[in-house]
């Protein structure tokens, strides 16, 4: 079991009522345990709540948590290759510790709201919103004490590990930095096999640079993560699950460095970046 007694003042509900998104929060909130403040980079996690532009999948408590744990990667590690490693193996220790919590990674299936029915999102609003903030608040030490867990861990790396987010955004001029907070996103976060990470990191990214253009406006649904929402799916048919895209499930990094290094999600990944 967690120690989670460590965490002697929790603040999640306040933070996440005045943020507004779970991926926000999550972001911030470890942001502030790791004694960093990314105020527009936080921002521009908006998009990822409610499952990737509130389409259901991976919660967005993980996609905030793994930016936060991305970005204390990059500043631990001298190494760029390194920080990339230990920000993948970080992220599955946070998927770990959300699906012991939890019993799944979706948000679907813990909320029940199809996000894109207005008579649904008005239900989960009134009578549902409470159990995510409860939700929040039970997970937000767990995912602490898990993310730290993970960032002590000593990396051996036998072969240079890529990250299929962190080569799409690179792609987007992203900075090392940036690089590295996105590449726990690999292979459907954590190499989970689920939402594609490289679609995410581009919708973070391209909320990035919209968030420096329209500091005051929400960028929750701003239009150009759904102009890359647009593109992905018209390449992909509409199928939006990794290990659907890829046509495996990859065994750990290694394996999904391997399959990118051969060219695997190539054409994607360009897609992506100009989208």
């Amino acid at each position: 079991m967690m120690n989670t007694r460590r965490v002697d003042k929790n603040d999640t509900k306040k933070v996440f009522l005045k943020l507004g998104t779970c991926s926000r929060t999550f972001f911030y909130l470890l942001n502030r345990e790791f004694g960093h403040q990314m105020a527009l980079e936080e921002r521009a996690a908006d998009p990822l709540a409610g499952g990737v532009l509130q389409k259901g999948h991976q919660c967005g408590m993980l996609w905030g948590a793994s930016l936060a744990v991305g970005a204390a990667s990059f500043r631990r590690c001298n190494d760029h290759d390194q920080a990339i490693s230990v920000a993948v193996s970080t992220t599955q220790h946070l998927l770990e510790s959300f699906s012991n919590r939890t019993n799944t990674v979706n948000c679907r299936t813990i909320t029940d709201t199809d996000f894109s029915k207005k008579w649904e999102m008005l239900k989960y609003i009134l009578f549902k919103a409470k159990y995510c903030f409860n939700l929040a608040e039970k997970w937000a030490p767990e995912a602490i004490e898990a993310a730290k867990e993970g960032l002590s861990l000593e990396q051996v790396l036998s072969k240079k590990p890529i990250s299929c987010a962190s080569e799409v955004v690179q792609k987007m001029g992203a900075s090392n930095e940036e690089m590295v907070m996105v590449s726990g996103f690999a292979g459907g976060l954590g190499l989970g096999g689920n939402a594609c990470g490289a679609l995410s990191a581009a919708i973070w990214m391209n909320t990035l640079s919209w968030s420096k253009e329209y500091p005051k406006k929400s960028a929750l649904s701003n239009p150009k993560a759904k102009k890359t929402f647009k593109v992905f799916s018209a390449e992909t048919n509409s199928e939006i699950i990794c290990h659907k895209i890829c046509g495996k499930h990859f065994k750990n990094l290694d394996d999904h460095s391997e399959f990118l290094k051969k060219g695997g999600c190539k054409k994607l990944i360009n897609v992506l970046a100009n989208a």
